[in-house]
């Protein structure tokens, strides 16, 4: 009896740790190919545009990149909104420090190809290339 005690509670512990990782495993061993995501995408205000980003790079509102709290700079990821079935392909090249729920920072260019910008925010699906 009390092993099985002992061995539900090493599990409950396992899985709620599990639950609250907050880094993907595809993170932990530096392979995001085929790393998929779902929640909230934005974009970015026009007050932004030639700011340098945290790539160094400069923010072109008419470009495809994108701002993301984990994937590497660089990285080329698919968003598809999830309500019409569009897609555009993005380069990650700027962090960001997202509410919850959101999980990308579009540019403008990349947002509007696959909503409106009258939203301002639509539910996505990212798949990283």
């Amino acid at each position: 009896m009390k092993w099985n005690v002992q061995r539900g509670l090493l599990l409950s512990c396992c899985l709620l740790l599990a639950a609250c990782s907050s880094q993907p495993e595809a993170g932990k061993s530096g392979n995001w190919r085929g790393y998929t995501q779902t929640g909230l995408a934005s974009y970015y205000a026009d007050r932004y545009h030639n700011k340098k980003t945290a790539s160094g790079e400069l923010y072109k509102s008419n470009a495809n990149t994108a701002a993301h709290m984990a994937l590497p700079f660089g990285a080329m990821v698919r968003v598809t909104n999830l309500a019409n079935g569009k897609s555009v392909v993005v380069k990650v090249n700027d962090r960001g420090n997202f509410p919850r729920g959101r999980i990308i920072d579009l540019s403008r260019a990349a947002f509007s190809s696959i909503g409106n910008t009258r939203s301002g925010l639509i539910k996505v699906k990212l798949e990283v290339m």
